[in-house]
């Protein structure tokens, strides 16, 4: 197995585990989780049977059960809009951002990163920026109702479970160079997704902050000249630490973080 393939399963295993160390993430409180929930709700839409992009295989088809009835459908990997909580974000969602930005003394590469996809990564993101789920949560809010200005989300991951709506995206992850075959795929495929609207909110995210898959694929995209390139450093481990529900690889319900409680797209 070659080192990038051999990285790639690492973050795969780190992901389908989903078992954040509670050390250094404690759990979170009543509030945080009421918080949580309100923001599940406005995340809780399938990817309207929207398959894999061109360079990495199919994924699964759509799910073959009526979808739930709602009066507007996001487009293809955005966020849906959602209530809009009254009592905004709770202190300890606050905290949870502390440790997503947590400063691991990495510098950031302006180029891809070529060396193990499973280690400490940096806090900033050139050309683009670092997002925390707290933040996800408020541009939602502020896009509420905005087919034309939610953001659109990117699965680098591939595991079996995956954000609501999340778009898989997995080849931007490799190493190279900003004018290989990938990156050109990559292109149209972004080109696709958000049909020239190169100031689209797109949000990369994989496993955790241990996880370098997104940051190349988030790279990628600001050398493609996208202008609002959202990197979720915190990723899969910090949605599950706050709670928030999952999409199977299926393209069905998945369950929820440590915090539990929060049940599936109807259906």
């Amino acid at each position: 197995m070659n080192p990038t393939m051999k990285a790639r399963t690492i973050a795969k295993v780190h992901a389908e585990t989903g078992q954040p160390c509670r050390r250094c993430h404690p759990p979170l409180g009543t509030r945080a989780r009421t918080a949580a929930l309100a923001l599940a709700a406005a995340l809780l839409v399938p990817s309207a049977g929207v398959g894999q992009n061109s360079f990495g295989g199919t994924a699964p088809g759509p799910d073959p059960r009526p979808p739930a009835t709602t009066p507007k459908q996001p487009a293809p990997g955005s966020i849906a809009p959602g209530p809009t909580p009254g009592g905004g974000i709770d202190p300890e969602l606050a905290r949870m951002e502390a440790i997503e930005r947590q400063d691991m003394g990495v510098a950031p590469p302006a180029q891809l990163h070529t060396g193990a996809m499973h280690g400490p990564t940096p806090t900033s993101l050139p050309g683009g920026r670092l997002v925390t789920t707290r933040e996800i949560y408020e541009l939602v809010r502020r896009t509420q109702g905005d087919r034309a200005t939610a953001p659109r989300v990117f699965d680098i991951l591939g595991g079996q479970e995956r954000l609501p709506g999340a778009l898989l995206a997995l080849p931007a992850a490799q190493p190279g160079s900003f004018d290989d075959a990938t990156q050109r795929e990559f292109g149209n495929f972004l080109q696709g997704v958000v049909q020239g609207r190169r100031d689209l909110p797109m949000i990369f995210y994989c496993a955790s902050t241990q996880c370098w898959l997104s940051y190349n694929a988030a790279l990628r995209a600001v050398r493609l000249g996208y202008t609002n390139v959202l990197w979720y450093r915190g990723g899969l481990e910090a949605w599950k630490r706050a709670g928030l529900p999952l999409q199977k690889a299926d393209g069905g319900p998945g369950g929820a973080g440590p915090q539990g409680g929060a049940p599936g797209p109807a259906r």
